[in-house]
């Protein structure tokens, strides 16, 4: 009788919890956002500029990214892509994982929200979202939605959305409604074909989704994500640091059994180290559907960007990282509290904020609503008020791929670092073939071996090895 009755001052106190909650991160999405139309903005790999309406040109010698001599990167020619208009389709048609409220209790708590501790689980759900977009999808993929959401909330407006949803009301006061040109009518048979291809994108862009709804069942959900961070000794309410996030989102990769994700593995730098044959390994491992071929990898990068606080001088590295096309973003964030850094413009990142309460979806039902899935309204921070640890994340969908980014990144690396060791390093051969990253063999029915759990530990409370 009396663990029934601690049972029901749990769930009372759990339901006071939400409600705080919500009425505390319900109004994030009212603050504007100011962009300025002199300087181009860099979202994940593509680049817009807000100047000149109809007309952009390519600049062909530019690059976010330069070296402290003034030598820039020439290899990589950058293109503006885009307009205020194809911005603003481009950023909502990104994954957004918010705080929820009355979602199933999770497993050993009276738990049905995540508000106030869940939002580094969420910004490496958005990561790992933005990840198996450019799987399934492509980069060039947006929804075709995405400027007419529409739901009963007044934060969901169409009209809020076609403002910018709130974020370019002062700054772009001068944008007009682009003109509509009429369009030839397509052929039949091309109509047809992409026909296709829409539905097709349509299923993968709702299956993407349902793998991060907040129940049981879901594949890279909540509830499956805190079930593989116990292992590392986190339970649910408790923070969760960048790196321990970067190795729960592997476990989630590697336990998954969605056919459609055998194609997909994830590999976790090791003391800011990537060992490039081990990546090949996991590229090349067997998929469990016993298809022939070889997997595509998302790596993600455990790093400290400077002591205390951010060391400024890392900024320009940060801005050639999400200036790449195979960048999926940045878990980061303000001290305890995570942000999704997708892009930047000048010395601001911009970012998608979890830090919103939203009620709870079945992703199970058929053509279940997907606008609560994607953000209306851009943020920016400055550069300097971000936290020094975070996750950085690629993807990489090729070994060919892979050996570039490596060989792209490296460049950037030794150039960006000032002192003798660069941020992290990528290395030829396996992580056993150097001693000091030696570890144990894992037991077959642990999720993580003991060196990752003193790896996890460490990370945990954020004790970082500065070179």
């Amino acid at each position: 009788m009396e663990a029934t009755g601690t049972d029901e001052v749990e769930k009372i106190k759990s339901k006071f919890m939400s409600a705080w909650h919500n009425m505390k991160y319900s109004w994030v999405l009212k603050t504007k956002t100011y962009f300025g139309r002199n300087s181009p903005v860099f979202l994940l790999g593509k680049c817009y500029h807000f100047k000149t309406e109809g007309e952009y040109r390519a600049l062909h010698s530019f690059h976010p990214y330069s070296a402290g001599d003034g030598s820039n990167f020439n290899k990589i020619n950058t293109e503006i892509s885009g307009n205020v208009e194809e911005f603003r389709k481009d950023f909502i048609s990104r994954i957004w994982l918010s705080y929820r409220e009355e979602f199933p209790a999770i497993k050993g708590s009276a738990l049905t929200t995540d508000c106030g501790w869940g939002c580094t689980l969420r910004t490496g759900q958005m990561l790992l979202a933005q990840g198996l977009v450019l799987h399934f999808l492509g980069r060039a993929w947006v929804w075709p939605e995405a400027l007419d959401m529409d739901s009963d909330s007044e934060s969901w407006t169409s009209h809020t959305v076609r403002k910018l949803t709130a974020s370019f009301e002062a700054s772009l006061t001068a944008e007009r409604d682009p003109q509509v040109l009429p369009q030839p009518q397509p052929q039949r048979g091309t109509r047809r074909s992409r026909d296709l291809t829409e539905r097709r994108n349509e299923a993968y862009h709702r299956k993407i989704v349902s793998w991060f709804g907040d129940s049981p069942p879901a594949a890279f959900g909540l509830h499956q994500l805190i079930e593989y961070g116990k292992k590392s000794g986190k339970t649910a309410g408790d923070w969760y640091g960048p790196a321990v996030v970067a190795h729960i989102l592997r476990k989630a990769v590697e336990e998954a059994r969605d056919p459609e994700l055998q194609g997909v593995t994830v590999y976790v730098a090791q003391d800011c180290t990537v060992y490039s044959s081990d990546v090949i390994d996991r590229q090349c491992s067997s998929m469990d559907s016993g298809k022939a071929g070889t997997k595509a990898v998302i790596i993600l990068v455990p790093v400290r960007l400077g002591g205390e606080r951010t060391n400024t001088d890392y900024l320009e590295f940060v801005k050639g990282i999400l200036s790449l096309e195979y960048c999926v973003g940045i878990i980061g964030g303000k001290p305890r509290q995570s942000y999704y850094f997708a892009g930047f413009q000048d010395d601001s990142l911009i970012y998608m904020d979890p830090h919103y309460c939203q009620s709870f979806v079945d992703v199970s039902i058929k053509d279940f609503p997907l606008e609560s899935f994607h953000c209306p309204s851009p943020k920016k921070m400055s550069f300097k008020k971000m936290d020094p640890s975070c996750t950085i994340g690629f993807y990489c969908r090729t070994v060919q791929d892979f050996e570039k980014a490596s060989e792209e990144i490296t460049k950037m690396l030794k150039s960006s670092s000032k002192e003798k060791y660069p941020l992290f390093t990528f290395v030829k051969g396996h992580s056993r073939d150097y001693d000091f990253a030696s570890s144990p063999l894992r037991e077959e029915n642990d999720l993580f071996s003991e060196e990752e759990k003193k790896r996890l530990k460490r990370f945990s409370t954020e004790e970082f090895v500065l070179l």
